[in-house]
């Protein structure tokens, strides 16, 4: 299932039962549906990939889980898996990815707030609940994919990054000019 993915192919569950030497009903019994099926690979690469992600980034406090997320969301933006799956199947991607009782964002969720958890115990000072932070931070993310692949992966998230910076109390850069911070022009 992960080599289909990320080798950009569409998940037939039926090939890959085929594959496996599974009945459709033996998969659906361990994992639902086919949205589930999905769901559950990509955690098992998404996952990993943000916590090595945030284990890469130095600093501390605001700032730093600015520059994790950032990276996060650059990461998968940059990703030709994902990149593929949203353009060929954006309907069912959205849903699986977005959808709150599915199997991908509250897993996702629970791994930002952790890494938020994990500065507050550093001495960070959040200016909400860690789970609020994270979740907001997902949906805001989301957002920006799913318009992104609209638009062909522009890869404009300096205006993003303002908004996670004010989620999290982190300051604003004083080397860049406000107008060029507005205006979405160069990079952080």
């Amino acid at each position: 299932m992960r080599r289909r993915f990320l080798a950009g192919r569409r998940i037939d569950i039926q090939a890959i039962c085929s594959e496996l030497g599974l009945s459709r009903a033996t998969v659906h019994r361990w994992y639902g549906s086919r949205d589930d099926v999905i769901g559950t690979a990509l955690v098992t690469l998404v996952v990993p990939l943000f916590v090595s992600i945030e284990r890469e980034v130095p600093g501390a406090g605001a700032q730093r889980l600015v520059d994790v997320f950032e990276r996060q969301l650059h990461a998968l933006a940059e990703a030709p898996a994902l990149r593929a799956f949203l353009e060929q199947e954006r309907e069912a991607a959205q849903r699986i990815l977005t959808a709150s009782d599915g199997v991908v964002e509250p897993q996702v969720v629970a791994v930002l707030q952790e890494m938020i958890e994990a500065e507050v115990a550093r001495g960070y000072e959040p200016p909400a609940e860690p789970a609020v932070i994270a979740y907001a931070i997902v949906r805001m993310g989301e957002s920006f994919l799913y318009a992104d692949a609209a638009r062909g992966f522009r890869g404009d998230y300096d205006r993003l990054r303002l908004v996670y910076a004010a989620l999290l109390g982190a300051s604003r850069p004083r080397d860049r000019p406000q107008s060029d911070l507005v205006h979405g022009r160069g990079a952080y």
